[in-house]
């Protein structure tokens, strides 16, 4: 592969001119499965590179413990980009923001509450060297220097929109080096935080998605010289729950994607196919409120969530082609789905009948949040006893971030960290009831110091006024649920259960499934998780890759947080219903 070199007149690749026609990929948001078949409609759009970030907290679930294997394997996405003839231009973090969990950043840096993530505190240094360690060498082979596709690493992720600390953006840089990154290193920032997330020596590039010669000004006067370099430029947006399903018009992202290259500047576009944010993957935004983001990473993207050209796929590469070479080869047409109504889901379990399969009771004191129990996602289960049968006022100092409250079994009352809701009042029916809170992670923010966000109960719990201890804190991390116990409980249970079904296949394909009438949970097929849903939208589907279907029998277990719909079923149809767009 040729190396990528920077001048004071722009990019060159082996000495000749070169424009970055670039756009984002992330592996691990799509079914490593499709990785060839999105790479090679990224080459037919007319673009010569992609982009993907790193997720740190994928390949380093445990300090001890680094992946690299199936979906994660980022060897094998890279050397499929050059098998495209793709260049690819590195993200690794440590942070990536991504509108993914913590911004990529591994909960386990939680579990310490002095912990300052993005800084120069030592042991977040330390376990960035470890990180870097354990990624960098086994991608070696792939830098361009060694005639891999990797033109560029980026350093850190939009740090001036978070600090101002040079020194900790020198130890990156210093730490990539380190570990054997020998291409070219740039950063990335929002025009007015170029200053603060700049580093010397290194590309600074601009992240924006209108007015692109005045964002390109602003650029070229911070730097008088050198490539000009939008790193996103931002074709769509995500959803967040109870929001609108955003989405910008192919002909308006056209004029500026057509100002843009018309200066000769150089372009990733964010994104070129979202994906989806599969399991309890999806971060969240908190700016003085809670908002976690949807499972569809659709992103209004040249492809959709599921693969498919959309209008804007046309549309850019008709103005990519006035300024560079386009194949003459078209994508394929939308691909065939999958389509089922009426799965009915016959087997349940409560969920609090299952619990004690899905993991251990900790006793102690005061509940534990997420981080001390080494838990990760999901979910945790509360419980203590309560001293008198009296009318009672419940107070939950910090919610983390949604929790469901039960007395002996029985639904008492909801506590939502998005609505600010910290207090719920119930009769306690004897002495010794019981009082259950089960909280959800529903994504950590990953974006600003709320980066700082540690799952569970948090702080003070009163009962009437008075400090309420003696706790078991029981982590639900739902990995698995292959061993459900279902048919130990009532056919019917009461509050949150496991509703199982099986269907036939006769072809996989990628579909998408719709829980009308379910109102807020999680879904696995064949074990693989797919995500949330909530039926307060705007997303009121879920995303099937085709290849987690199989030729026969098939399985769909759904855990619904509250009632589920009637029959209790669920179907695949062939389109999604990613919500309503604002007028």
């Amino acid at each position: 592969m040729p190396l990528l070199q920077i001048e004071d007149d722009g990019f060159r690749l082996d000495g000749h001119p070169f424009r970055i026609l670039s756009g984002g990929l992330h592996y691990f948001r799509v079914h490593p499965d499709h990785w060839a078949d999105r790479l090679r409609k990224a080459r037919l759009m007319g673009l010569n590179t992609v982009e993907t970030y790193v997720p740190w907290n994928l390949h380093q679930p445990r300090p001890d413990e680094f992946r690299m294997d199936a979906g994660l394997d980022l060897s094998r996405f890279l050397d499929l980009a050059a098998t495209e003839g793709l260049h690819v231009l590195l993200r690794p973090g440590p942070y990536i923001c991504a509108e993914w969990e913590g911004g990529g950043l591994p909960s386990w840096l939680l579990a310490d509450p002095s912990m300052r993530l993005r800084s120069r505190d030592p042991q977040f240094l330390a376990a960035v060297d470890n990180y870097f360690s354990r990624l960098l060498p086994p991608l070696h082979d792939r830098l361009a220097t060694r005639g891999g596709p990797v033109l560029a690493v980026q350093v850190e992720n939009e740090y001036g929109a978070y600090g101002d600390d040079t020194a900790y953006l020198e130890h990156i840089a210093d730490s990539l080096h380190r570990h054997g990154v020998d291409v070219p290193l740039f950063t990335c920032d929002q025009p007015a935080d170029l200053e603060r997330g700049a580093l010397p020596g290194v590309l600074a590039t601009a992240n924006f998605g209108s007015r692109s010669a005045a964002h390109l000004t602003t650029l070229r006067t911070a730097r008088p010289s050198g490539p000009l370099l939008c790193t996103e430029f931002w074709v769509g947006w995500f959803d967040r729950w109870g929001g609108h399903h955003v989405v910008r018009g192919a002909e308006q992202a056209s004029q500026e994607l057509d100002e843009l290259l018309d200066t000769g500047a150089s372009v990733n576009f964010y994104m070129f196919h979202g994906g989806t944010n599969f399991g309890f993957m999806n971060g969240a935004n908190d700016k003085h409120t809670y908002r976690p983001t949807v499972t569809s990473y659709d992103y209004d993207a040249p492809l959709d969530e599921a693969g498919d050209p959309t209008e804007k796929f046309a549309a850019f590469r008709r103005v990519i082609a006035k300024y560079a070479p386009v194949p003459l080869e078209f994508p394929p047409a939308r691909a065939a789905k999958f389509s089922l109504e009426a799965v009915r889901l016959s087997e349940s379990i409560g969920l609090l009948d299952a619990a004690p399969v899905l993991g251990d009771a900790v006793a102690s004191r005061r509940p534990l949040t997420m981080e001390e129990l080494g838990q990760d996602y999901g979910f945790v289960l509360y419980e203590t006893e309560l001293p008198d049968a009296v009318p009672a006022l419940l107070e939950l100092e910090q919610v983390r971030d949604r929790a469901q409250v039960f007395i002996d079994g029985q639904p008492v009352g909801v506590l939502e960290r998005e609505s600010h809701e910290r207090a719920l009042t119930f009769a306690i029916p004897r002495p010794d009831a019981v009082l259950t809170v089960l909280v959800e992670n529903q994504g950590r923010v990953n974006y600003g110091e709320g980066i700082h966000d540690r799952k569970g109960l948090l702080g003070r719990i009163l009962l009437n006024g008075a400090p309420l201890e003696g706790w078991t804190s029981r982590p639900l991390p739902l990995t698995a649920v292959e061993d459900l116990p279902f048919g130990a409980g009532p056919a019917t249970p009461t509050g949150p259960a496991f509703h199982r079904g099986t269907f036939d296949v006769d072809r996989p394909a990628d579909t998408f499934l719709h829980l009308d009438g379910w109102r807020k949970g999680s879904v696995w097929v064949n074990g693989f998780a797919l995500g949330r849903y909530w039926s307060r939208g705007p997303q009121r589907s879920l995303y099937v890759p085709g290849p987690v279907l199989r030729t026969g029998a098939n399985e769909v277990v759904v855990l619904e947080l509250h009632a589920p719909d009637r029959e209790r079923k669920v179907a695949f149809r062939d389109a999604p219903e990613l919500g309503p767009v604002e007028d």
